[in-house]
């Protein structure tokens, strides 16, 4: 008997280190997709400046773009049929290579291609990472450790900047940013590969390669269509790739429906409790990108203060957005309701970009302070709350896929936010005036998210949901 409780406690412990050695691998690999997000912008200048890219500037930012988005999907669904563990190693993989690649880039056109492969590991990290914590822990632990996922995420925003900018500044110059990441990813894979479960499922499926096609396509109709049609030289050209883009999309929902193993799998594409997820969350880009990119402008351009004190402003914004989802975690493990959450945060949101729309060269930076902290404190709980809507929505077999696709939602709205708001702002002659415009932009979309969220079902988040494939 003695023997049995000794053997039971020694499984018990292995049990728990293989568990810590998977959140451990968990954290480094998000910390680095965080981290590197947040520090490529401050040697991007850099890179443009030594090859005189400025005429593809624009690709720079689209295509790698365009890259994560479809990563975020496609990755997911083969995690669900290849494992995991698998699949992170091939995105780490593409990571490693990609970084490799520009830092001896010869010429924009190669840093832009080199960046593509990298945004295609690295955009399928963070939702691999989150569909992991759902493979390590049962429902009603889920909660607590997706918003623990916030704690390497908020430390990447808050250190990445500062060593981005030093490291673009000493003699390894923008290139020393990929040297810098190159050898962490390595670490990253080798924790992967030993502390992450390998595939349990053993699911034998064709890939979905003509899903896929359309879904690029689709993607990138859309994502250049809306970034083509602000400007006139091009603005039929974007119309025209708008409609193809619909279209295509109209053809990928078909073709999925038929899959043997679509990308987009129809238990999630209709479910509602996700699509209404999904959508809220493309659609809150338009007011969180407003206080990101636009609200600097104000301060520094038409309240009149300087770039060192507009960033002050706003770190309140940056620290609330990055660490909310930990509370945000821990109070939804406790609840196990999330509608309360969606609709005060929505609500909180629509209330301040309406103030924003108020704001004047006379706004009080006490004023700009409070509300774009309040922005960041409602904007922070929602990745935590929609990935674990994702998770509960559907079967757990379509877990990858389904938190890939919340994550391809979010990018296709941080690829076409930019778009329609400089559209909106360059629509007005005076800077004010166009700014206040982006501001109200976000609060009208985020009255639609708010509409929707209230009509959003409630789903058990202490049991899987059942597998209608399965029943079947």
């Amino acid at each position: 008997m003695a023997k049995t409780k000794a053997l039971s406690a020694e499984q018990q412990q292995a049990a728990k280190k293989k568990i810590a050695l998977g959140i451990t691998a968990v954290f480094v690999t998000y910390f680095l997709a965080q981290f590197f997000m947040n520090a490529i912008n401050i040697s991007q200048p850099k890179t443009v400046e030594e090859f005189n890219g400025m005429a593809l500037f624009s690709w720079l930012i689209a295509l790698p773009a365009l890259g994560s988005a479809v990563a975020t999907l496609m990755f997911g669904k083969l995690s669900d049929m290849y494992g995991r563990r698998s699949i992170l190693l091939v995105a780490l993989g593409l990571f490693f290579v990609g970084c490799v690649l520009a830092a001896i880039s010869p010429s924009m056109t190669i840093v832009i291609a080199a960046r593509v492969i990298l945004a295609f590991g690295q955009g399928a990290l963070a939702p691999l990472c989150f569909a992991v914590i759902g493979d390590l822990f049962p429902p009603e632990q889920r909660a607590r450790w997706s918003g623990m996922l916030n704690l390497p995420a908020g430390i990447a925003a808050t250190i990445a900047p500062i060593l981005g900018g030093m490291i673009t500044e000493s003699s390894l110059g923008w290139r020393g940013l990929f040297w810098v990441v190159a050898p962490v990813v390595l670490i990253a894979g080798g924790l992967v590969a030993i502390g992450i479960p390998g595939n349990t499922q053993k699911v034998k499926q064709q890939v979905d390669f003509l899903g896929i096609l359309i879904m690029v396509v689709a993607s990138a109709a859309l994502i250049f269509g809306f970034s083509w049609v602000g400007a006139p030289a091009t603005q039929m050209m974007g119309i025209g790739l708008i409609v193809v883009s619909i279209i295509a999309w109209a053809v990928f929902i078909t073709v999925e429906k038929k899959a043997e193993a679509p990308i987009l799998d129809p238990q999630v594409l209709f479910n509602r409790t996700f699509i209404t997820a999904a959508a809220s969350g493309f659609m809150s880009f338009f007011g969180l990108l407003g206080v990101m990119i636009y609200s600097p402008v104000f301060a520094q351009n038409v309240m009149g203060v300087s770039p060192t004190v507009s960033g002050s402003m706003l770190t309140p914004f940056s620290m609330l957005f990055a660490f909310m989802g930990i509370p945000a975690g821990f109070i939804l493990a406790k609840t196990k309701k999330y509608k309360w959450m969606y609709i005060a945060g929505y609500a909180i949101l629509t209330a301040a970009m309406f103030i924003m729309w108020t704001f004047t060269k006379d706004t009080p930076p006490w004023l700009f302070v409070l509300i774009t902290a309040l922005v960041g404190f409602s904007n922070g709980v929602m990745p935590t709350i929609n990935t674990l809507v994702a998770q509960f929505a559907v079967p757990k077999r379509l877990m990858g896929v389904a938190i890939g696709a919340i994550f391809f939602f979010v990018m296709m709205g941080m690829a076409i936010a930019p778009a329609i708001l400089g559209l909106a702002q360059n629509s007005v002659p005076s800077l004010e005036a166009g700014l206040k415009l982006v501001f109200l932009v976000g609060a009208v979309t985020m009255i639609a998210s708010l509409i929707l969220v209230i009509t959003i079902p409630e789903v058990s988040m202490d049991n899987e949901v059942a597998d209608q494939k399965a029943a079947k």
